[in-house]
């Protein structure tokens, strides 16, 4: 076995509430090495294909990487997946903070959990031991509560836990999940998955000395991006901002702000809801990741709605889905949208758009106060926003149906309510506008769990003289490409930036920290990996791990019956901005259907299905697990 792994993957049985260990060999570390690959590898051979997502049948998988223990910025994020509740096919979410470490310490590099336990139950993980623990006096409660719980009767508060509040337990299809109440895995609905299996948390203390190749060069690259953070543009504002400084005040600039359920560009109360506005009220300190100097994780408190601390301070996600796009132009609002996500675990991004398409409902006379339990549901009512929060993780009234995601809940609606929804693959947008960046565009359409902003490098660093483009010289795109741009090129780019970002997945690396546009680029991966494991590697054995990546993802999706058909965007992109410098702009569908044949056809895929082809699958070296 090489080093950088621990060797041992753990296997539970929550029908029999036991467990086993499971050893894989160096072909199978190397071909997959860790996070979104080798989890996918295990939902392809764990799952039967056409399972309920919501029943015992599921398989909920954990990953860390080949990276996760090492002292480099940014490697200490880990994937969870299993098939997902909210788009019925492939479910994936990262997160960072400090469980992964914790778990491989523990002396597991990956989880499986297979069925469900008759009452509520918790892993708890520690130094190769594992325990099946009651939650029944944890079950209801939220996800504070639990964590404080669970370390209390372990006797050590240092213990880290993954876990679901009321939304995941009551099979909210977007619950999340919450690490250290701070960090979560938001998107594709894991935390409904947990609910479903009665499983409240994963708790884990590690004190396993991890081995690797070469701490030496681990330390040095650790030290070359402490030394020159300072310097490099993306690591200045997370520092100074987060993402709340980084994303929304620009956006605006730019006219790709979503605002109004992405009707317009630009937010004439923008100033109200960004970084400046939330440290001039509620910020009450930063938090970070394990090994991380950068600390772009907010922390809110107090304030008109007594906003605990515990659960961090909004991100540009949730600031954007509770504010512009709401019409919401309060702060402290926000911040208590995020606490109360965090605390009931509800993913941000899908709660807020949830309510926003139920807004557009209310304004357009589909929705009255009757079918909305008496709320005023109306754009820039916050309060009501917030309420409804809580109505969606109790399933409460008519927040039983946004429970469901405004795609579900709009077809239960009729009355024309589908045409205000803005989901791919039944999961929402993020907030980032489409029209005015077209890598987006590409990122909703073609990400496997549905609409995902993360799927591939923005665009305005990759324009032609942009800051970034020498950033992805290695990958052979010398050249950058306009925003608004559909030809070719653009396609091109963005599949060798969707590689790397699935690259970073399954290294577990942070896209804060490493990749094209960040501090660490992709040969420094190429180290990194060598340092770990003593391997032999190249940029050339990286990026085929990326699109392995990005392939095993589609192979689920196909074998669920997911294909082309469903990598749609919806008609309102079709259609033009109506506020901010992007005016009148709209995609253009004969443009976008070409640029889809396009990426098909790059990608090695059949043009009328969206099906990866054998010979491609022979390529990359995952043939096997191919299920058609």
């Amino acid at each position: 076995m090489a080093p950088g792994y621990v060797g041992k993957i753990l296997k539970v049985d929550l029908n029999k509430l036991d467990h086993k260990v499971i050893e894989k060999d160096d072909y199978f570390y190397r071909t997959f090495m860790g996070g979104s690959a080798m989890a996918s590898y295990f939902l392809l051979t764990e799952i039967e294909p056409g399972i309920d997502a919501l029943g015992p049948d599921n398989v909920l998988v954990i990953t860390t990487s080949v990276l996760t223990g090492t002292p480099l910025a940014g490697a200490n994020r880990y994937t969870v997946a299993a098939k997902s509740p909210l788009n019925d096919g492939f479910g994936e979410s990262e997160s960072g903070g400090f469980f992964s470490v914790e778990l491989k310490r523990a002396g597991f590099d990956a989880i499986i959990i297979k069925g469900k336990a008759k009452k509520p139950v918790y892993l708890w993980i520690t130094d190769g031991k594992v325990e099946i623990k009651d939650a029944s006096h944890l079950w209801g409660n939220d996800t504070g509560f639990t964590q404080e719980k669970i370390r209390e009767e372990n006797g050590d508060n240092k213990i880290q836990t993954v876990t679901i509040g009321q939304g995941g337990e009551n099979l909210v299809r977007y619950a999340c999940l919450l690490q250290d109440l701070r960090h979560a895995n938001g998107r594709s609905g894991m935390g409904a998955v947990f609910g479903s299996k009665n499983l409240k948390a994963i708790a884990a203390r590690g004190k396993m000395k991890l081995e690797f190749h070469d701490m030496g060069k681990l330390r040095e690259l650790s030290s070359y991006f402490i030394k020159n953070r300072k310097e490099h543009s993306v690591c200045q504002v997370l520092t100074e901002g987060g993402t709340l400084g980084w994303d929304l005040e620009d956006l605006d600039a730019d006219g790709v702000l979503p605002t109004k359920n992405f009707h317009g560009g630009s937010y004439d109360k923008a100033e109200s809801v960004t970084f400046n506005k939330l440290k001039e009220t509620v910020l009450s300190g930063r938090d970070t990741c394990y090994a991380c100097p950068i600390r772009c994780k907010q922390v809110a408190a107090g304030g008109k709605f007594d906003i605990d601390p515990r659960f961090g301070g909004p991100e540009y996600e949730t600031s954007g889905a509770f504010g512009p796009n709401m019409l919401v132009d309060d702060i402290e609002v926000i911040a208590k949208a995020h606490e109360l996500c965090n605390r009931y675990s509800l993913d941000t991004i899908d709660a807020g758009m949830s309510i926003t398409f139920a807004m557009e409902c209310f304004e357009n006379g589909i929705l009255t106060k009757k079918d909305t339990d008496g709320l005023e549901l109306k754009f820039g009512n916050g309060e009501a926003a917030l309420e409804m929060v809580r109505k969606i993780a109790f399933r409460e009234g008519f927040g039983d149906l946004l429970a469901e995601g405004s795609w579900r809940a709009a077809r239960k609606i009729g009355k024309g309510a589908e045409k205000y929804v803005m989901t791919v693959k039944k999961q929402s947008f993020a907030m980032h506008e489409p029209r005015g960046k077209n890598n987006i565009a590409f990122s909703y359409a073609f990400s496997p769990t549905g609409a995902d902003h993360i799927e591939a490098t923005h665009d305005m660093p990759l324009e032609d003289g942009g800051w970034a483009v020498p950033d992805i010289y290695p990958l052979s795109i010398l050249k950058g490409v306009p925003a608004r741009d559909l030809g070719p090129q653009k396609v091109r780019t963005f599949i060798y930036n969707q590689h790397a970002y699935s690259l970073l997945n399954s290294l577990s690396m942070c896209f804060f920290t490493a990749g094209p546009a960040r501090l660490f680029r992709m040969n420094h991966l190429v180290e990194m990996v060598a340092a770990s494991t003593g391997w032999e590697t190249s940029l050339f054995e990286l990026m085929q791990l990326g699109e392995r990546t990005t392939t095993l993802a589609r192979l689920f999706l196909t074998r669920e019956g997911l294909g082309r058909k469903d990598d749609t965007l919806p008609d309102r992109l079709f259609e033009p901005l109506e506020t901010g410098i992007l005016t009148g702009v709209s995609l253009d569908r004969d443009k976008f259907t070409k640029a889809m044949d396009m990426y098909y056809e790059m990608m090695g895929w059949d043009i009328e299905t969206g099906i990866p082809r054998k010979a491609r699958l022979h390529q990359l070296n995952i043939a096997d697990l191919a299920q058609f």
